[in-house]
């Protein structure tokens, strides 16, 4: 048996379990591990500037391709606790990241010694699990077991702690032997869903909702050709945004109180039955008033995991699955139906999702200076093609986003979900560009987004990721400012000041342009709406020749409300701005607008 440290034995297993990057920041209670990182060899390490920043880094490597996990690194204390959002957000969104923190030596642990905390008790709440590690060999069977849990079932992270004695503690291990251990995914029986496309056959307009765990099964093919031998018009969830391309002819829009489609909302409204698949009924999706969201419609559900079927509301019918192992049944049993000529006509269903689709648009061309959000988005749809992988975390930036930008491919709209923390989309951005540094990577955030992680503009700087940064900038809270309107109120919203080393840009208060300079980016500062074009061209330019994050910062009118639901019901949508009444006012809708 060969004999090695606990630290070279994790290391020998992250490799083994297909770990070739990882992202991180060192310190004393780490050192060893990072030793054996080093003389083990075979894993990248992106040095990180905020402990945060490195597992935000991880969820978007992990999300970027299929079999990806993310693994982010920090010493012991404030390293874990600053790593708790990202694991908050991993869990959120069915994501596994692995989170390895160090610790102090394990007789001291108890007695309040130098960053020691107890991690373990307080990343259990937000992993599958959360441990520390007391015994050296044990090492290999908490690490063969993270990625065993990390993949089973509903994907999500998990930490271990490892305290610096039991790192450098030797131990018997045999990398050469070692074997991951078997994945398990519970999958549909052929019964379920033989009774599944019983309620669909019944129904008349029937709808998908294909969420993030379509996505994250890796079975976007199966849907679509579901979907079109069913001739059933699919409703992709936000975090499912791009399992089937937006201008295809079963493409029925997104739905939701905020990042919808009119005709989404509108052709989902107009349904009576719904089968959900890898979808959690996120309430920015159905909103507050199920009543409303129900109706009178039929559901089925099909998840991964069992304590999500009712948890939100009691469908009709529940199956528990892996997507993709339904999907394969769903797509066999509807082949066997289409050969027996029983699967019905939906062509006039069809049809009418469609026309909704060409007549119930938004307007985004405006020529007004200060800029409106909605011309930033247009010129994006012009300038970014469908290889693109847009990265966002939250805020009205990125609801305008959803509602405006499209999407043609899976896990090119890599957006945090259900945590939504700010300043989430740099360090995410490089995760996705480390892991893809083939296709083109395009950021997008609000001024405050922006500014939260801004540091880890300069990780991309010193490791060469490039990739475009889309930064709209108001100088306001601007979804907060949105919401309390309802109260009456716009109280500590306000980011504008007059910045006395940059008088030019007035009251918008941060040189974004300097920053992104100063941590070795390239910048533009765009006020003029015509010239949006030329400037993301620039960007595209400038990324590949210096091989750097390029920031395009769009100086917005101060105020514009987005489009969204103030009563928190799907069918009582706010339109703020002026719609789409002829062609020249959406022009690069994915379906040319029918007046």
């Amino acid at each position: 048996m060969a004999r090695m440290t606990a630290a070279r034995a994790a290391v020998e297993i992250l490799k083994r379990e297909g770990v070739t990057d990882a992202f991180g920041v060192p310190g004393a209670a780490i050192n060893p591990f990072y030793k054996a990182l080093q003389e083990g060899g075979g894993i990248d390490h992106t040095l990180a500037r905020h402990v945060e920043g490195a597992s935000h880094m991880a969820e978007g490597y992990t999300r970027t391709a299929p079999g990806n996990i993310g693994v982010c690194i920090g010493t012991s204390g404030p390293a874990g606790t600053d790593m708790i959002t990202g694991l908050y957000s991993a869990i959120g969104d069915s994501v596994p990241i692995l989170c390895i923190t160090g610790q102090a030596p394990t007789h001291v642990i108890h007695k309040e010694d130098f960053q020691a905390v107890d991690i373990a008790s307080i990343a259990k709440p937000v992993t599958k699990m959360a441990v520390t590690v007391l015994e050296a060999a044990q090492v290999p069977g908490v690490f063969q077991q993270a990625f065993h849990l990390m993949r089973s079932g509903r994907p999500g992270p998990v930490l271990i702690d490892l305290p610096i004695d039991v790192q450098l503690t030797e131990i018997e291990f045999d990398p050469e032997t070692y074997e991951p251990l078997p994945v398990y995914k519970p999958a549909a029986t052929r019964a379920q869903i033989e009774k599944a496309i019983a309620f669909l056959l019944a129904s008349e307009r029937p709808v998908i909702v294909a969420g993030g765990g379509v996505i994250g099964a890796d079975a976007t093919d199966l849907l679509v050709e579901f979907a079109e031998l069913t001739r059933t018009p699919v409703i992709p969830t936000l975090m499912g945004w791009g399992a089937l391309p937006d201008d295809h002819e079963l493409n029925a829009g997104m739905v939701g109180v905020q990042t919808s489609h009119r005709y989404g909302n509108a052709n989902f409204l107009a349904s009576d039955f719904v089968l959900g698949i890898g979808n959690r009924w996120a309430n920015r999706h159905t909103g507050y008033k199920l009543d409303v969201y129900r109706g009178d419609r039929t559901f089925v559900h099909v998840d991964i995991e069992p304590t999500q079927i009712g948890k939100i509301f009691p469908p009709d019918y529940g199956v528990v699955s892996d997507a993709r192992a339904a999907l394969e049944l769903f797509v066999e049993v509807a082949k066997e139906l289409k050969a027996e000529g029983r699967l019905p006509d939906r062509s006039d269903w069809v049809a009418a999702t469609q026309e909704r689709k060409a007549t119930l648009l938004r307007r985004t061309h405006f020529d007004n200076v200060p800029m409106k959000p909605q011309r930033v988005y247009e010129e994006m749809n012009k300038a970014f093609g469908p290889d693109t992988r847009y990265v966002t975390t939250i805020g009205l930036s990125q609801i305008a986003g959803a509602q405006m930008l499209h999407v043609y491919r899976p896990r090119h709209w890599i957006n945090c979900g259900q945590a939504g923390p700010l300043g989430w989309t740099i360090p995410a951005a490089i995760g996705v560009a480390k892991a893809d540094p083939d296709s083109p990577v395009v950021a997008l955030s609000g001024d405050y987004d922006f500014q939260f992680l801004i540091e880890e503009l300069a990780v991309a700087a010193q490791h060469r990721i490039p990739y475009v940064h889309v930064l709209v900038n108001n100088a306001y809270l601007g979804l907060i400012r949105q919401a309390q309107i309802g109260l009456d109120i716009n109280f500590q919203v306000n980011l504008e000041f007059e910045n006395i080393n940059a008088p030019e840009i007035g009251v918008y208060g941060v040189d974004h342009v300097k920053v992104a300079e100063g941590l070795g980016c390239k910048a533009i500062r765009v006020t003029e709406p015509d010239e949006l074009g030329a400037a993301f061209e620039q960007a595209k330019k400038l990324a590949a020749e210096y091989r750097v994050p390029v920031v395009v910062e769009a100086i917005l009118e101060r105020i514009t409300n987005i489009s969204m639901s103030r009563t928190m019901d799907i069918s009582d949508i706010s339109e703020f701005e002026d719609l789409a009444t002829e062609p020249g006012h959406a022009p690069t809708s994915v379906k040319p607008l029918k007046v």
